[in-house]
């Protein structure tokens, strides 16, 4: 497909309409371009040079020792880094496997109305682009107090140089050849008059490049879609392709960067099988020989850990097996992932945190959910609604672990019990409330997704507590900000590099860990370093990138402690 890479022109559709006349869109706060030096650390801890951002962090810890009768002795600990960010930001692509489906076009219409300042009508007043539901575009960051006392307040994309989403090189590819404007239109996301106003831009698109199908990984009511496919049955010529297609897009373009990203069907879980996808030579050697435990989502995150570009997966499913995050480690090629977190997982993160930190003992939590676009519809296959599941039912966990006045650990159940638990959940976790999740497919809601939950609790002096929520939300455009979010916090972390500052000065700067846990707030269930423990709690999510950011321009992590209205 010809990638769309006009430039900002301020200007609404090239189809002149009386409907464009009246409108004159102004430019939104979210989508506003500010300076690259918009914050200034003058400290100690940070230097600024023409290439680098330079900054000292102390990264404080705490080391525990549990003792016999419920004492604790804590050493408190210090060590001390250097973080160097590059302060040109590349020119950047974005490759969106699925480009063609709900999420895809409505990222490029989005990109493209702000690009082109499109304003459109609704029903009811003049709607202007924004990039409302960004993190980073539409959520500030407290920086300290000015010269009257006041909370200083600045967007948290001002922090350190990130990519403006307007500048994304954007292309993809797509099992259905459909081009995108018709693909918008099929999606039936986006109002009327912003798509007779974007089509044009999306037309210039084309169709998609050809994708990869394997029938049993999606569910069959998928077939129909499946008409732009990359020819043959093996597995090993479809991942050179794919890496071609990369290739043949950054050259084209001029790219710096390239950024790949998976918003395409929700995958069943590939199973785990020593020799096939345990290791990172196995999985070379099965993508080889097409084993059929081999994902397409799978063989797009190996070509892209070749040819050193970041992978994103914004679905549920088991992509990074063991040996696709091996071969990450050993190429330090950066992934993360897993499934975007948009509407009632978020929510539940948020809920089950305040009842668990108010003393509050959640007993179950029940969540139901319809929808009918696309997702939707391959999600009414049993085998691809189990990985959603398992991603949608893990977001409480770490809630539940840290509090043992409330929840007993697995020790003290298999304690009671006077036998070790049995297989299941509760052989992992302990005691935990009992959480379902159900998903309906409904054609006529379309991208109108429904959430009902149901937090059944018990409180003070065995009374209980029920909470129900009622949770209407459009998906694709509450999924769109994230993948905005999660392709330039990629990006940026891939100029940023560490040392631990020692006495010896010698010790070169290098690359973060492959796996982008920093990611987390955006996601479900998110990827880790192996042997690390999850964290789901929204607040801790955002408290560690928020930290992780302002420790690369030489300030401390947020504190709310304002020990200056406290004090005398």
């Amino acid at each position: 497909m010809a990638p769309n890479t006009t430039p900002s022109s301020g200007s609404a559709s090239p189809t002149a309409s009386i409907l464009d006349a009246p409108l004159a869109s102004v430019v939104h706060p979210t989508a506003a371009r500010r300076p690259a030096d918009a914050i200034i650390v003058q400290g100690e801890n940070t230097i600024y040079s023409d290439q680098y951002i330079t900054s000292t962090f102390n990264n404080r810890g705490a080391d525990v020792v549990v003792q016999e009768g419920g004492r604790y002795v804590i050493k408190p600990s210090v060590t001390r880094f250097e973080f160097r960010t590059q302060r040109k930001v590349p020119k950047t692509g974005l490759m969106l496997v699925g480009i063609g489906g709900n999420n895809g076009t409505t990222l490029v219409a989005t990109i493209l109305a702000n690009r082109h300042n499109i304003a459109w009508h609704t029903k009811s007043t003049i709607q202007h682009p924004n990039y409302i539901g960004s993190l980073l575009r539409a959520s500030t960051i407290r920086l300290g107090l000015d010269a009257t006392g006041k909370d200083v307040y600045a967007p948290l994309s001002e922090l350190l140089p990130m990519v403006h989403p307007n500048d994304l090189v954007l292309g993809g590819w797509d099992i259905s050849g459909v081009p995108l404007d018709v693909a918008m239109k099929r999606a039936a996301v986006l109002e009327w008059d912003l798509q007779r106003q974007v089509a044009p831009y999306m037309k210039e698109f084309g169709a998609p490049l050809p994708s990869i199908y394997y029938p049993d990984y999606i569910a069959a009511n998928q077939e129909d879609r499946a008409d732009n496919l990359i020819p043959g049955n093996n597995k090993g010529a479809h991942l050179e392709q794919i890496r071609k297609d990369i290739r043949e897009f950054k050259a084209t373009n001029d790219l710096d960067q390239v950024i790949v990203f998976w918003t395409a069907n929700t995958e069943r879980y590939s199973d785990i099988i020593p020799g096939v996808n345990d290791t990172a030579e196995a999985i070379l050697a099965s993508i080889k020989n097409s084993h059929d435990e081999v994902a397409p989502s799978t063989v797009f995150a190996v070509a892209s850990i070749l040819e050193g570009v970041p992978f994103i997966n914004g679905a549920p499913q088991n992509t990074f097996v063991p040996g696709v995050i091996e071969l990450a480690e050993q190429r330090k090629s950066f992934i993360g992932g897993d499934d975007l977190k948009s509407g009632q997982t978020k929510l539940k993160s948020v809920l089950a945190e305040f009842l668990v930190n108010a003393g509050i003992k959640p007993l179950s939590i029940a969540s139901y959910n319809h929808l009918g676009n696309n997702d939707g519809r391959n999600l009414s296959s049993q085998r691809q609604f189990r990985s959603k599941e398992i991603s949608k039912s893990s977001v409480v966990d770490d809630m539940v672990a840290a509090n043992h006045l409330l929840y007993k650990t697995k020790a003290e159940v298999e304690a009671e019990q006077g036998v070790p638990m049995g297989k299941g959940a509760q052989a992992i976790k302990g005691e935990h409330p009992d959480h379902i999740v159900v998903i309906k497919y409904v054609p006529a809601v379309g991208d109108s997704k429904r959430a009902i939950d149901e937090y059944y609790s018990e409180i003070m002096g065995g009374g209980r507590s029920t909470i129900n929520i009622f949770n209407e939300c459009e998906d694709s455009l509450l999924a769109t900000p994230l993948i905005i979010d999660l392709t330039i916090l990629a990006e940026l972390l891939t100029r940023i590099q560490y040392r631990e500052v020692t006495s010896s000065s010698d010790v070169e700067f290098k690359p973060l860990y492959p796996v982008l846990s920093l990611l987390s707030y955006m996601l479900k269930a998110p990827l880790v370093k192996p042997g690390t423990d999850v964290v789901n709690s929204l607040s801790r999510q955002r408290n560690a990138l928020e930290t992780f950011l302002k420790a690369c321009i030489g300030l401390e992590g947020s504190s709310d402690l304002l020990l200056e209205t406290r004090i005398w």
